[in-house]
């Protein structure tokens, strides 16, 4: 896997990759004026366009769903990569021969890694072309036996391997592929033969749609390999433990819906996509596993863990049962809910659409089953229910199942249901899956106290989880910001609020004008903010200047700057509203501008110091205490003074 991608190159991509051509890409925008671009937001479903893009500072923001972010955080979320894929990809976009640190690929690994990208998508192609010619008349036939047509074919990528033997290989030298990239990338052996033959053929892409290598399917009994199936061998690109075939189809509405079907072949991804269940992958060549659940895990990371499910089709058969107990074993890997969906025919979807129909497989993914009910199931035919000590055993294997189901509301209708399937007491069933939860608990605790680090002072990592409740939410140290969903949106500063019109435009004014707050900040303070969103902001911007005193940046560097400093994802996303956002001022800011806003920022916070030392004078008896009496009349002398120079300079500058 490459390392870390060089922070020089990465800056160089946010650079070079103009977010207005990328963003136009996906989503048709307007000139707003000012500067700025306007459209209908693609994540979320709007009639009236809120999505706002900033080309001059790099930033999208959408005032609608409150996404925002830079050119590389908009490719992140709109295709549903990593960061690695999204810089990787937007490099290739415009030319830049990435760097990698931290023993990561060198120069010439990441030319290879280009050249075996650029000889996989001419192999895919020249495939494709392959499946009209007269010798794939057997495998059209095999798609067509099993309800595929041309354009499905097309719209899958399906090609299919000469039985030359050396037709892909003549085709690639043709284009310039040297041999040893060919046989690095396996689309040909060491001996010059195509790896590929007389065979059926899928691309299988990543979620970016780049191909990585191919799964073939055997056509003939005279084929030399025995295998039904064979996949792309293990190569720099191609790592089958890292890939899921459909991936690249299914990844918007996996993320979209929150959802993913895991089926078990490619004619099963193809016949669940044309029945509409459009979320359909598969593993290739391997058994599911870690690596292939963290993955999905990453395309639904910004939906509630309780909303998603990943839903695995399995046979009723013994086989099925026991790639089901293999999935549960790693289900913690799972941010969504897991569910089972089996055809008691054992039918897979290829064949149910083939016999029943489109319908059938959408049922099919319908009648899912929580992953747990058909564990726990599996587990309670291991025993004698008929006989008391067998329902007691069943109760203590089942009961550690029900007590680590994470969605906490759901024990108690598993523990009802146990209940009925062993015909005991409902709160006998209940105890011992309490026990069973004190018993992990108590595990949990010892393993945690042996620890290392546990309860280290200074420990920069526990300092920045913060408080956490079992429940989930977490407030970061030092920021006061919740990150249960409910509360995000509540947290941030309204747009609109009438008393914190000062404080966003100079926060605004902050982020697209920072020069002209030169040398000292107009002497504004973190305390002139009111609201806590917009003085933690303040304070990342002091802390970005002072971080980059050395080469002062302005635009979309200085922009990017805040938001890697700010201490919480929601206030990126305020970063980026305010990066957006058009000004009060019609037209650039000026000098004259930003110091009668920044005085006038100040003399609020002298106005409020004012009143607040009236208050206490109110309070104060000046025959009693006498001394601080007239000390705070003093102070409430200068104040006012203070408070006249900036009224007058809050004027002199405004528009």
């Amino acid at each position: 896997m490459p390392g870390r991608i060089n922070d020089e190159d990465i800056a160089t991509v946010r650079e070079r990759a103009r977010i207005d051509e990328v963003v136009g890409s996906y989503v048709a925008l307007r000139n707003a004026g000012s500067g700025t671009m306007k459209g209908l937001c693609p994540f979320h479903d709007e009639k009236t366009p809120s999505f706002q893009v900033n080309p001059s500072r790099g930033f999208f923001y959408c005032f609608g769903c409150g996404e925002g972010g830079d050119v590389i955080s908009f490719v992140q979320k709109i295709d549903n990569l990593s960061f690695t894929e999204t810089v990787e990809r937007l490099a290739d976009r415009v030319g830049i021969q990435l760097r990698y640190t931290d023993g990561g690929a060198s120069q010439p690994e990441r030319g290879l890694r280009l050249r075996l990208m650029e000889a996989h998508q001419a192999a895919a192609e020249f495939y494709a072309e392959q499946l009209s010619s007269p010798e794939a008349a057997i495998g059209r036939q095999f798609l067509g036996e099993r309800g595929f047509d041309r354009a499905t074919a097309e719209h899958f990528g399906v090609g299919y391997a000469p039985q030359d033997g050396r037709a892909l290989r003549r085709h690639l030298n043709g284009r310039g592929f040297r041999d040893a990239e060919l046989v690095t990338g396996g689309l040909i052996r060491e001996a010059g033969w195509d790896y590929f033959q007389g065979r059926l053929l899928w691309p299988i892409r990543d979620s970016g749609r780049q191909v990585l290598g191919f799964g073939a399917r055997r056509l003939r009994d005279d084929d030399r390999m025995p295998a039904k199936y064979l996949n792309t061998p293990e190569t720099p690109l191609y790592k089958k433990s890292h890939v899921l075939y459909g991936l690249d189809l299914a990844r918007q509405q996996i993320g979209k819906k929150s959802q993913a079907v895991v089926v078990e072949g490619y004619t099963d991804v193809m016949a669940a996509h044309v029945a509409g269940v459009d979320t359909a992958v598969a593993s290739c060549g391997t058994a599911f596993g870690d690596d292939h659940a963290r993955l999905l895990r990453r395309l639904m990371g910004n939906h509630d863990a309780f909303r998603g499910e990943v839903i695995f089709t399995f046979d009723g058969d013994a086989a099925g049962q026991a790639a089901a107990l293999k999935v549960f074993g790693g289900d913690a890997n799972f941010i969504a809910q897991t569910y089972v969906a089996v055809e008691p025919s054992g039918l897979d979807p290829c064949d149910l659409r083939l016999q029943h129909g489109d319908a059938a497989v959408r049922e099919l993914v319908a009648r899912r089953v929580p992953l747990y009910r058909f564990v726990m199931a599996n587990i309670l035919t291991q025993h004698d229910l008929d006989r008391a000590d067998g329902r007691l055993s069943a109760l203590r294997e089942a009961a550690p199942l029900v007590s680590s189901i994470r969605d906490s509301g759901l024990v108690g209708g598993y523990v009802r249901e146990l209940a009925g399937m062993l015909g005991m007491d409902v709160e006998e069933v209940r105890r011992e899956v309490m026990r069973s939860a004190a018993r992990h608990e108590r595990a949990e605790q010892r393993a945690e106290s042996s620890r290392p680090d546990n309860g280290r002072p200074g420990d920069t990592r526990a300092d920045a989880r913060g408080s956490e409740s079992r429940s989930g939410t977490a407030e970061p140290a030092g920021s006061g910001t919740p990150t249960s969903v409910a509360a995000e949106r509540r947290w941030l500063p309204e747009p609109d609020d009438r008393l914190l019109v000062t404080e966003r435009e100079t926060m605004k004014l902050l982020l697209q004008a920072p020069v002209l707050f030169e040398p000292d900040w107009l002497e504004l303070d973190a305390a002139d903010f009111t609201h806590r969103a917009y003085a933690a902001v303040f304070r990342s911007i002091q802390n970005a200047r002072a971080e980059h005193r050395d080469a002062p940046a302005a635009g979309a560097v200085w922009v990017h700057q805040v938001a890697t400093a700010v201490p919480h994802p929601l206030l990126a996303s305020l970063v980026a509203a305010l990066a957006v956002e058009p000004l009060s001022l019609h037209g650039p800011a000026t000098a004259h501008y930003v110091q009668a806003n920044a005085a006038k920022l100040r003399l609020l916070t002298v106005m409020r110091q004012v009143a607040e030392l009236k208050s206490k004078l109110q309070r104060t008896n000046p025959v009693d205490n006498p001394t601080a009496y007239n000390q705070m009349f003093s102070e409430l002398v200068v104040l006012e003074a203070h408070r006249s120079e900036l009224h007058a300079e809050s004027l002199r500058g405004a528009v």
